[in-house]
């Protein structure tokens, strides 16, 4: 890992913001709009490729560049939209793996059926 987490980012793209004296306009209504713009760029840059064509994006590096980019585009976002509501994202998302776990349980296997069996 790079040393980075979830908070210290966090303070980054806020004091980013206050320096420019942004944050009158990250209210949730805006951050979650822009978090859709930016996804939307990021699903542009896929639109037309095939499943075969996606899978090796990051192959050149000028696409891949951009895809890293729209990506943190996105995790910037997200992560403002989080601090502006008192979210905390990691435990957020915790949880919800813990939910899908409850929702959708691993599927048991079949019982074998021996047709040979005496039983």
């Amino acid at each position: 890992m790079n040393g980075l987490d979830v908070q210290t980012l966090q303070r980054r793209l806020a004091a980013f913001a206050a320096a420019r004296d942004w944050e009158q306009y990250h209210t949730p209504k805006n951050l979650a709009a822009a978090l859709s713009v930016e996804a939307s760029e990021l699903v542009e840059i896929f639109q037309w490729l095939t499943p075969e064509q996606s899978a090796r994006v990051m192959e050149e590096p000028e696409t891949a560049h951009r895809v890293a980019d729209e990506v943190a585009d996105v995790l910037a976002y997200l992560l403002q939209f989080c601090e502006v509501l008192g979210i905390d994202a990691l435990a957020a998302l915790a949880e919800k793996i813990d939910r899908n776990e409850a929702r959708f349980p691993v599927p048991k296997p079949p019982e074998p059926h021996d047709r040979h069996s005496s039983e």
